[in-house]
Protein backbone atom coordinates (compact mmCIF):
# COMPACT_ATOMS: atom_id res chain seq x y z
CA UNK A 1 0.00 0.00 0.00
CA UNK A 2 2.90 2.58 0.73
CA UNK A 3 4.71 1.90 -2.74
CA UNK A 4 1.20 3.33 -4.15
CA UNK A 5 0.88 6.77 -2.25
CA UNK A 6 3.86 8.06 -4.18
CA UNK A 7 2.29 7.58 -7.83
CA UNK A 8 -0.92 8.83 -6.23
CA UNK A 9 0.18 11.78 -5.11
CA UNK A 10 1.89 12.25 -8.15
CA UNK A 11 -1.10 11.61 -10.10
CA UNK A 12 -3.02 13.98 -8.21
CA UNK A 13 -0.56 16.78 -8.99
CA UNK A 14 -0.16 15.94 -12.57
CA UNK A 15 -4.55 16.03 -12.89
CA UNK A 16 -4.09 19.63 -10.51
CA UNK A 17 -1.51 20.49 -13.66
CA UNK A 18 -3.42 19.85 -16.59
CA UNK A 19 -6.40 21.31 -14.99
CA UNK A 20 -4.83 24.32 -14.58
CA UNK A 21 -3.70 24.42 -18.17
CA UNK A 22 -6.94 23.77 -19.10
CA UNK A 23 -8.75 26.27 -17.17
CA UNK A 24 -6.30 28.75 -18.74
CA UNK A 25 -7.06 27.78 -21.88
CA UNK A 26 -10.79 29.03 -20.98
CA UNK A 27 -9.89 31.80 -19.09
CA UNK A 28 -8.16 33.24 -22.60
CA UNK A 29 -11.55 31.78 -24.51
CA UNK A 30 -13.43 34.14 -21.84
CA UNK A 31 -15.64 30.63 -21.12
CA UNK A 32 -15.46 31.97 -17.64
CA UNK A 33 -18.16 29.74 -15.98
CA UNK A 34 -15.83 26.55 -17.61
CA UNK A 35 -13.04 28.27 -15.82
CA UNK A 36 -14.19 28.72 -12.86
CA UNK A 37 -15.38 24.77 -12.91
CA UNK A 38 -12.05 23.56 -14.03
CA UNK A 39 -9.75 26.23 -11.73
CA UNK A 40 -11.36 24.45 -9.02
CA UNK A 41 -11.28 21.12 -9.71
CA UNK A 42 -7.49 21.60 -10.23
CA UNK A 43 -7.32 23.43 -6.66
CA UNK A 44 -8.98 20.23 -5.47
CA UNK A 45 -6.45 17.90 -6.98
CA UNK A 46 -4.00 19.70 -5.71
CA UNK A 47 -5.41 20.00 -1.92
CA UNK A 48 -6.13 15.95 -2.32
CA UNK A 49 -2.11 15.64 -3.40
CA UNK A 50 -1.41 17.82 -0.46
CA UNK A 51 -3.40 15.51 2.37
CA UNK A 52 -1.73 12.40 0.53
CA UNK A 53 1.87 13.90 0.43
CA UNK A 54 1.54 15.42 4.20
CA UNK A 55 0.06 12.32 5.01
CA UNK A 56 2.79 9.90 3.74
CA UNK A 57 5.72 12.07 5.03
CA UNK A 58 4.06 11.88 8.86
CA UNK A 59 2.94 8.22 8.78
CA UNK A 60 5.42 6.24 6.37
CA UNK A 61 8.25 9.29 5.77
CA UNK A 62 9.79 10.21 2.77
CA UNK A 63 11.96 8.57 0.61
CA UNK A 64 15.71 8.66 0.47
CA UNK A 65 17.79 9.55 -2.86
CA UNK A 66 18.27 5.72 -3.88
CA UNK A 67 20.11 6.57 -7.25
CA UNK A 68 23.99 6.59 -8.30
CA UNK A 69 26.38 8.69 -4.88
CA UNK A 70 27.11 11.23 -7.39
CA UNK A 71 23.85 12.39 -8.65
CA UNK A 72 23.19 12.47 -5.30
CA UNK A 73 23.80 16.55 -5.23
CA UNK A 74 22.32 17.30 -8.73
CA UNK A 75 19.33 15.44 -7.12
CA UNK A 76 19.02 17.44 -3.94
CA UNK A 77 19.93 20.52 -5.54
CA UNK A 78 16.83 19.78 -8.26
CA UNK A 79 14.15 18.70 -5.41
CA UNK A 80 15.18 21.83 -3.41
CA UNK A 81 14.50 23.95 -6.21
CA UNK A 82 11.29 21.93 -6.48
CA UNK A 83 10.46 21.89 -2.65
CA UNK A 84 10.53 26.13 -3.30
CA UNK A 85 8.74 26.34 -6.16
CA UNK A 86 6.13 24.19 -4.89
CA UNK A 87 5.54 26.13 -2.13
CA UNK A 88 5.60 29.97 -3.89
CA UNK A 89 3.01 28.07 -6.34
CA UNK A 90 0.90 26.92 -3.18
CA UNK A 91 1.17 30.70 -2.06
CA UNK A 92 0.62 32.18 -5.62
CA UNK A 93 -2.45 29.41 -5.98
CA UNK A 94 -4.46 30.56 -2.61
CA UNK A 95 -3.81 34.17 -3.69
CA UNK A 96 -5.42 34.07 -6.85
CA UNK A 97 -8.25 31.77 -5.41
CA UNK A 98 -9.06 34.39 -2.94
CA UNK A 99 -8.91 37.39 -5.32
CA UNK A 100 -11.48 35.58 -8.13
CA UNK A 101 -13.75 34.63 -4.81
CA UNK A 102 -13.63 38.15 -3.23
CA UNK A 103 -14.19 39.35 -7.58
CA UNK A 104 -11.18 40.89 -7.42
CA UNK A 105 -11.05 40.07 -11.26
CA UNK A 106 -8.44 42.40 -12.73
CA UNK A 107 -5.94 41.45 -9.75
CA UNK A 108 -6.80 37.99 -10.33
CA UNK A 109 -6.00 37.83 -13.66
CA UNK A 110 -2.74 39.56 -13.19
CA UNK A 111 -1.95 36.93 -10.61
CA UNK A 112 -3.39 34.45 -12.46
CA UNK A 113 -1.00 33.86 -15.53
CA UNK A 114 2.14 34.06 -13.21
CA UNK A 115 0.28 31.39 -10.92
CA UNK A 116 -0.27 29.42 -13.65
CA UNK A 117 3.02 29.33 -15.19
CA UNK A 118 5.14 28.29 -11.63
CA UNK A 119 1.88 25.87 -11.40
CA UNK A 120 2.68 24.10 -14.51
CA UNK A 121 6.00 24.27 -13.83
CA UNK A 122 5.66 22.65 -10.21
CA UNK A 123 3.66 19.64 -11.72
CA UNK A 124 6.21 18.85 -14.05
CA UNK A 125 9.31 19.00 -11.96
CA UNK A 126 7.14 16.97 -9.10
CA UNK A 127 6.65 14.32 -11.88
CA UNK A 128 10.51 14.49 -12.56
CA UNK A 129 10.92 14.08 -8.92
CA UNK A 130 8.91 11.00 -8.82
CA UNK A 131 10.62 9.25 -11.71
CA UNK A 132 14.32 9.97 -10.75
CA UNK A 133 13.01 8.77 -7.29
CA UNK A 134 10.84 5.70 -8.05
CA UNK A 135 11.11 4.56 -11.80
CA UNK A 136 14.48 5.43 -12.42
CA UNK A 137 16.39 4.59 -9.20
CA UNK A 138 15.32 2.52 -6.43
CA UNK A 139 13.99 4.63 -3.84
CA UNK A 140 15.83 4.71 -0.27
CA UNK A 141 15.21 4.38 3.14
CA UNK A 142 11.81 5.97 4.18
CA UNK A 143 11.36 6.94 7.86
CA UNK A 144 8.06 8.51 9.47
CA UNK A 145 7.84 12.05 11.03
CA UNK A 146 6.42 10.63 13.95
CA UNK A 147 9.28 8.09 14.93
CA UNK A 148 12.04 10.89 14.12
CA UNK A 149 10.03 13.63 16.48
CA UNK A 150 8.73 10.89 19.26
CA UNK A 151 11.45 7.98 18.34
Amino acid sequence: MYNVLPAISTSFILISGILVAIGWRLAVKRNLDAHKKVMIAGAVAALIFFIVYVSRTIFVGNTEWGGPEDLKTYYMIFLFFHITLATVAAVFGITTLTLAFRNSFEKHRKIGRITAVIWLCTAFTGALVYTLLYIMYPGGHTKPVLDILFG
